[in-house]
């Protein structure tokens, strides 16, 4: 008998919970399913989220041939054998789960069937693809966000499968209580029904009348497991990296090195951690201490190299150097105000003094017209306008109040005067 999470598999579109921002009345995906153009993408988001499904269900709804192979136990043989399968086929689709495990050359061997349309490539992932998925293939791909499961979605889920599920509802079940179910899934619908199958089976065994009461303590006991353990694909992955963050962001490399303990011997890939303190060492410190991000780097070229378990003493160090280091989050700040001026206004027309010329017309018509080189001016700078009109005087940076940038609060105020109010 097939486990309780793969009998509740969708088969329709009408029929998946959750993901309303892709499938919904206005989704994108919906949009695309209906016009038959389903481009090549790749699934991100947290196990359970529904990425197999989706693939599955698209590929039905365009009466699509569909393949299916998983990165863990699948290599260049078997994308080739795939894609000679596809040439005699059309419209056919690749599903490949776990995509994130697939070395570069894995990925490259996909490259050429992507782009002469040999076949329509899904990957799924629960890794960001910027960092996973190489550049060329990343660039042939729409990349699609899948959420969390909300409360709520996962109450339909439990409710559909005690209503329709072939076994299920045959059975008298009285969901007294949800809160674990809810608590132990994560938003992770497979897991969630998982767990509701064990339930079930411990506690029909205990009840030959079919009347199954569904309670907190009744879940506690079949999942067998403590809030406290560490699940890399589960709610403790988030948790305990919010928590190491947040340690190193709060100065404190006595928490720090605890949660990286506990990340460490739960099984984190050292290749993740070490990617999160690279993006502290900027979002976190930043200027205030350069000096981070040169070790945060060092650290992640370090645990490439040298692997699980002397890894650990390298990470230890980093974690300790960036715990102990002067904090400021002031380039977070500025690229999140630069951001927001470029969605409010749009793309502003370049000064045109600060244009390229390297064409005659262009400097006819004043490319590059009055524009004053900083070199040719006393301390190699010039007073001149940077920013486009519309937005110029408008003050981006704001260093924070750390020495480092106390200085160059200085330096700035020294060259602009009043201009940025430094």
């Amino acid at each position: 008998m097939k486990p309780l999470a793969e009998r509740m598999r969708p088969k329709l579109l009408a029929d998946i919970i959750g993901q309303q921002h892709l499938i919904g009345h206005d989704g994108i995906l919906r949009k695309t399913i209906a016009k038959q153009q389903i481009p090549s993408c790749i699934f991100w988001g947290p196990p359970g989220v529904g990425k197999t499904t989706l693939a599955q269900v698209i590929a039905a709804e365009i009466r699509a041939p569909f393949f299916q192979i998983s990165a863990i136990n699948s290599g260049v043989k078997e994308i080739r054998e795939v894609i000679e399968n596809a040439r005699q086929l059309s419209n056919a689709i690749l599903f490949i789960d776990e995509i994130h495990r697939f070395s570069k050359s894995q990925q490259d061997a996909l490259l050429a069937a992507v782009e002469h349309g040999t076949i329509t490539l899904i990957g799924a992932t629960t890794e960001n693809p910027s960092f996973e998925v190489n550049n060329a293939l990343l660039s042939r791909c729409q990349v699609y966000t899948l959420t969390a499961l909300t409360k709520e979605q996962l109450l339909q889920v439990i409710q559909k499968a005690i209503q329709e599920d072939i076994y299920l509802a045959k059975l008298s079940i009285v969901l007294q209580e949800v809160e674990s179910l809810i608590k132990f899934s994560n938003g992770d619908a497979r897991k969630m029904l998982n767990l509701l199958e064990i339930t079930l089976l411990q506690q029909s065994e205990e009840n030959a009348n079919n009347k199954i009461v569904i309670t907190n303590e009744a879940v506690a006991a079949a999942a067998q497991q403590q809030i406290n353990l560490y699940d890399k694909n589960g709610e403790q992955h988030y948790d305990i990296i919010s928590a190491f963050i947040k340690s190193i962001r709060g100065s404190d490399p006595n928490a720090a090195v605890y949660w990286l303990a506990r990340m460490i011997d739960g099984g984190e890939d050292v290749k993740f951690i070490a990617r999160r303190l690279l993006i502290l060492a900027s979002e976190d410190i930043g200027n205030a201490n350069p000096n981070a991000l040169l070790m945060a780097n060092t650290c992640f070229d370090a645990v490439q190299k040298i692997g699980f378990p002397e890894s650990r003493i390298i990470l230890s160090q980093c974690v300790i150097y960036l715990s102990t280091s002067v904090k400021s989050n002031a380039s977070y700040l500025a690229i999140n105000q630069a951001q927001a001026l470029v969605k409010k206004y749009g793309n502003l027309p370049v000064p045109m003094h600060l244009r390229n010329a390297p064409t005659a017309l262009m400097k006819k018509i004043g490319y590059g017209e009055n524009y004053a080189y900083s070199h040719d001016f006393e301390n190699n700078f010039s007073e001149q306008e940077y920013l486009p009109e519309a937005i110029s005087n408008t003050t981006i940076y704001q260093p924070g109040s750390n020495q480092k940038e106390i200085e160059i609060r200085k330096f700035l105020a020294e060259r602009w005067k009043q201009k940025y109010g430094y």
